[in-house]
């Protein structure tokens, strides 16, 4: 979008329920603006932790067909599904629409600094100008990006041992359980709106859209600390983002404003990638309070 220099054009993921997209709104925005070509979809997604049903995924394939729209569809985290859920590929569903999955490693292998990522392309021979897009990206990736030899060479030898499934349902389960953990506490917080996490590894909670003010702040100790912080929020700012400030310069947690995903919903995004299960609670818990402290303190 940005090198078609037009602003991000997003369809909206409703947190009342349970961050499912608003399939309505999508095909709407389809038939109304001539200039979208392509419907992109992040299954499971980042920063909600929503896992698309079937049903839904078939219902935006339908559109893309309908409309004459290849799809790209982000299944980064497409093997970090839990708490009952399920959800099928792209490749499963796509029949003869145009499309683009993306995969790679950097979710599923703990390797810093090993990112590989690859593309799946369906249909490139059923429409011609979609032939000539894949053609522009993979001539203008082999001159830009660096080559990935080693993690190519390992990803066939890791995924294929024979405790490589052990491994990564042993970290989708940890997931899971500090997904209910996030759940459990910070849906007792009466000003957030929070839903189940059930895939990648984030939990965002909103907040109740009447509820920030600029007058809220959080206690700072360190003086030079709270005059950094009361600068950076002197400007007026998204309210969501002088909370995420507060928060750190009070407890040295660092969570995501909400409004920095293309959203107008003031929240937050916060990890599920801490390994222990009583310190990652006890940070929940101080968000929580934190939470609750800084609505107060100027309603």
């Amino acid at each position: 979008m940005l090198h078609a220099s037009f602003p991000p054009n997003t369809y909206r993921m409703n947190p009342y329920s349970g961050w499912c997209p608003d399939i309505r709104e999508l095909e709407l925005k389809v038939k109304s603006h001539h200039a979208i070509v392509g419907i992109l979809v992040i299954n499971p997604d980042n920063p909600t932790g929503f896992v698309y049903p079937e049903e839904n995924l078939r219902q935006i394939v339908q559109i893309a067909k309908e409309h004459d729209l290849f799809l790209v569809f982000d299944e980064t985290y497409r093997n970090i599904v839990y708490n009952g859920k399920q959800t099928v590929p792209l490749s499963d569903i796509i029949e003869d629409v145009p499309g683009i999955s993306m995969k790679g490693i950097s979710k599923e292998f703990p390797w810093p600094g090993s990112r590989c990522g690859w593309i799946e392309v369906y249909n490139a021979d059923k429409d011609e100008t979609f032939s000539r897009y894949i053609g522009a990206i993979l001539s203008q990736k082999m001159s830009e990006v660096c080559s990935t030899t080693l993690p190519q060479i390992a990803i066939p030898r890791i995924m294929e041992h024979a405790e490589y499934d052990r491994y990564l349902n042993e970290r989708v389960r940890h997931y899971e359980k500090l997904s209910n953990i996030a759940y459990d506490i910070l849906s007792d917080v009466p000003c957030l709106i929070v839903n189940r996490t059930n895939g990648a590894f984030y939990m965002t909670a909103v907040f109740n859209e009447a509820i920030l003010n600029n007058r809220q702040a959080l206690p700072i100790e360190n003086d030079e600390i709270r005059q950094f912080i009361e600068k950076l929020v002197h400007d007026k700012i998204e309210p969501d983002k002088r909370f995420v400030y507060y928060l750190l310069g009070a407890t040295g947690i660092c969570v995501v404003p909400l409004t920095s995903f293309f959203t107008a919903l003031p929240g937050f995004r916060m990890t599920l990638l801490d390994k222990d299960e009583k310190e990652f609670e006890q940070v929940v818990r101080t968000i929580a309070e934190s939470v609750t402290r800084y609505i107060n303190s100027a309603t």
